[in-house]
């Protein structure tokens, strides 16, 4: 009888490991059904599109036949990318308040894109950002500036992006390994090619209308019911989530992530304020998306329309945070992503029951291909914006010098959108172990630094010229990508979101960390090493955007008549100036 004993106990055993495997390949098989649903949606209406897009308007601003509501909406859904959902809310969960400052500098950002650029943008260009600066300056030049310009600040946008998905793909799939990351990021480029070259700016319009659509769903279901359950009491909600985090009062403070006591930690706090309130109004997605509307009035509502919208989910993005942080733990997330980017969809699922649930499964595969969504829509809109600059601005302006015809000109915005979208895969598959919302905040920095000067100076101020608007564009690319590559980030520390892994030996040593510690080598352990890099500052705004002013106003008042453009006698100052208030002459 005795024998029989451990047969009896091993049965059931092996029954509820055969049962919860069924479960887990059940629950995988739904996870991938709807996100074959999602892509499929996508694509019909990219298809859809495409019957209805004519032509180099249609194909870059979809005609500019949109309602200010509905280009409100797809401003929206352009601009809360992988990096709101998935970037910020791991933030907050792991750095409480401090996290929280994206939110704030994402939102106030849009007041100097209502106030200062909307309207007059629409009003003086016609598909690109180069279009207003060529309406005043000389054409050449500053369509090859902005040209090059507007394809960085993209390519560094769609990093964050594409990173944003292989985190979200390799979660729902459980599949680990840089060689599923390498994969989910070439499929995701690969879709954001096609919904560019078959869709145009009408498709992936409506794309992104559809996404802000379940964006925001999902994330007010998640946070009614975070907020249900401690009673609608954001008090009781925010003292667990800092007795989670085991920081205590620490982690309702600011200081947890830009320390109290570092000065270098300060001035980082200052530099990403900055580059995130400037950034917004230069970004060049958001910029293409003023001429989708038939006047500068449309475009101004579209901009309160979206402030609207985005302010609304920032401060889901508070409760989602500290809901991650206080349901789930910080200790959990950092298990499963150093970098935070799972937060969201592992409060998800915690919300539906739980880890191998059927609730638990459903709401991460909602949540997640809300995610994968939001993804693809804003990489969508980045690659038009990118591919679209450079084949009215760099080969049919500059190259072809207005020769070219305009299906030459489509054809080559096409094959432009194939080249970005390589070029961002291969660049993200080495970026991919950064937080996404911090590789977003660069870009950001980027674009204040380059575009912002040249923009606002030609808007506003008489005595600029070509040559200042060349330095201005040329000196904050520099200066921002020099700082970056000068920062903690590619010399391996610095900062609470960067792996010990990519420390090296001797970098170690630098930062005071004997080379055979048991963190280095750990891809979950985090080193904290400001000393390692020669510029100690992670974002680098506080420094590029003021490098980008200044060059554009020395570059204006250097050199005297001889470099001074025509425009400079204040003429094209005041004709540009009738066509921003007005549209006449557009």
């Amino acid at each position: 009888m005795t024998q029989h004993l451990p047969l009896a106990a091993a049965a059931p055993t092996a029954t509820t490991a055969a049962t919860t495997t069924a479960q887990e390949a059940s629950h995988q098989g739904l996870t991938v059904g709807l996100f074959v649903a999602l892509v499929a949606v996508t694509l019909v209406i990219t298809l859809w599109a495409r019957r209805s897009t004519r032509g180099t308007g249609g194909f870059y601003t979809g005609g500019g036949q949109f309602s200010a509501l509905q280009n409100g909406i797809a401003i929206s859904g352009d601009y809360l990318s992988a990096a709101s959902f998935l970037g910020i809310a791991g933030i907050i969960a792991l750095s409480g308040y401090d996290g929280f400052l994206y939110s704030i500098g994402f939102l106030v950002a849009w007041l100097v894109a209502l106030l200062m650029v909307a309207e007059l943008l629409r009003n003086t260009g016609r598909f690109t950002m180069a279009d207003v600066l060529a309406a005043r300056l000389r054409s050449g030049p500053m369509r090859t500036a902005a040209g090059v310009s507007t394809i960085v600040v993209s390519i560094f946008y769609l990093i964050a992006q594409m990173v944003g998905a292989a985190t979200i793909v390799g979660q729902l799939l459980d599949v680990k390994g840089a060689s599923a990351q390498i994969w989910t990021i070439v499929g995701v480029g690969a879709l954001m090619i096609v919904y560019v070259v078959v869709g145009g700016m009408k498709g992936t319009t409506w794309v992104q209308i559809v996404k802000a659509g379940l964006l925001i769903a999902g994330a007010a279901v998640m946070t009614v019911w975070v907020l249900a359950k401690y009673g609608f009491d954001l008090g009781h909600l925010l003292g667990d989530a800092a007795s989670a985090s085991k920081k205590g009062e620490a982690f309702l403070r600011p200081g947890l992530k830009y320390g109290a006591t570092d000065g270098w930690s300060k001035l980082d706090l200052v530099s990403l304020g900055v580059a995130l309130v400037l950034g917004t109004a230069a970004l060049p997605h958001v910029l293409v998306r003023f001429y989708t509307v038939p006047t500068g009035r449309d475009a101004r509502k579209s901009v309160n329309w979206a402030i609207g919208i985005i302010g609304v989910f920032y401060l889901m993005t508070l409760v989602l945070g500290f809901g991650a942080a206080a349901l789930v733990g910080t200790a959990t997330i950092k298990a499963k992503d150093p970098s935070g980017n799972t937060a969201a969809t592992l409060l998800a699922e915690h919300l539906g029951g739980g880890a191998g649930t059927t609730g638990g499964s459903l709401m991460l595969a909602f949540i997640a291909a809300v995610a994968f969504a939001t993804i693809l829509a804003v990489v969508a809109g980045l690659t038009l914006t990118s591919s679209s600059s450079f084949a009215h601005d760099l080969y049919a302006s500059v190259i072809r010098k207005g020769r070219a015809t305009e299906r030459q000109e489509l054809v080559t915005a096409k094959v432009a959108a194939v080249v970005i979208g390589a070029v961002a895969a291969a660049l993200s598959i080495v970026a991919r172990d950064l937080n996404v919302a911090f590789l977003v905040a660069l870009a950001f920095a980027i674009a204040a630094s380059a575009n912002l000067p040249a923009i606002l100076l030609t808007l506003f101020w008489r005595r600029f010229t070509t040559f200042g608007a060349k330095c201005g564009i040329y000196a904050g690319l520099v200066a921002s990508i020099g700082l970056v590559l000068l920062s903690p980030i590619c010399w391996g520390g610095a900062s609470s979101t960067v792996p010990a892994v990519k420390l090296t030996a001797a970098q170690a040593k630098d930062c005071g960390v004997d080379a055979g510690d048991q963190r280095v080598g750990n891809a979950t352990a985090l080193i904290s090493c400001t000393a390692a890099a020669p510029v100690p500052l992670q974002n680098p705004g506080v420094l590029s955007i003021p490098i980008g002013f200044a060059a554009a106003v020395l570059g204006s008042l250097a050199g005297g008549r001889r470099r001074r453009d025509e425009d400079a006698d204040g003429r094209g100052f005041a004709e540009l100036e009738v066509r921003a208030l007005t549209g006449v002459g557009r």
